[in-house]
């Protein structure tokens, strides 16, 4: 690499490391707010928020919000009221942001449609209706993989369910037959071999508390309904 090459690299670097400087106010604030947030508590960030003059403090994964002099500890979501987004949310999901390749993806039921070039990993749970409508979303997208992590925390019958669905012949099938036509899978032996604690392990590890979430082949993560639309267009963005 030439030297003229090498001052462009500099100062891409050096652009990404002061954005990601804690300023003197922030520093200032987190100083104030650990030891208001209770006992054992580490603040590991705290960040200035583009709405209302809020704080975002994160704390072990979590998000709080507080004022300039840390006299306020507001728990919550923050919604926009023009559209109505959740714009908490959508920090939570920038934040939880992984490497797909690190998926397990063995522990998942493989769906391919088209050529299948373009890959999603979806956590649903057997019982979950917003899972089901994401289903109806799907029946518009080509030419994709689905990986659907059976991560069963609604209630003891979708543990039931997953089994039964994990040990068809074929778990494609027998999975998109519930999801969309409420077409059960026939029982399986109580003992057959499946990856419900790995899952929910791993779904803790990621910090998913609810279905469905999504997660694209950037890693970005999404738990926000995508019509049609704007699933291909995420989607097409990643060519």
């Amino acid at each position: 690499m030439t030297r003229l090459k090498k001052i462009p690299l500099l100062l891409l670097v050096l652009a990404a490391a002061s954005a990601s400087a804690e300023t003197a106010q922030e520093a200032r604030i987190k100083k104030l707010i650990e030891p208001r947030m209770g006992v054992g508590i580490k603040v590991d960030s705290v960040s200035k928020t583009p709405y209302g003059g809020l704080y975002e403090v994160r704390t072990n994964g979590d998000i709080f919000y507080t004022d300039e002099n840390a006299d306020y500890i507001v728990v919550g979501k923050v919604i926009d009221s023009h559209t109505y987004k959740d714009l908490t949310k959508e920090r939570v999901d920038q934040l939880a942001a992984i490497n797909f390749a690190d998926l397990p993806l063995d522990a998942a039921v493989k769906t391919v449609k088209g050529n299948g070039k373009r890959v999603l990993a979806i956590f649903e749970d057997p019982n979950c209706p917003y899972c089901k409508n994401l289903h109806k979303t799907l029946q518009e997208i080509d030419n994709v993989t689905v990986y659907t992590f059976l991560l069963n925390i609604l209630s003891d019958d979708s543990v039931v369910k997953s089994r039964d669905i994990w040990c068809s012949a074929d778990r494609s099938k027998a999975w998109n037959d519930w999801m969309t036509n409420g077409k059960a899978a026939a029982a399986a032996a109580p003992a057959c071999p499946t990856p419900s604690d790995k899952v929910l392990a791993l779904g803790k590890k990621l910090r998913i508390v609810g279905t469905p979430t999504v997660y694209f082949a950037d890693g970005s993560r999404t738990g926000s309904a995508l019509d049609a639309k704007a699933l291909e267009q995420k989607l097409a963005s990643l060519k």
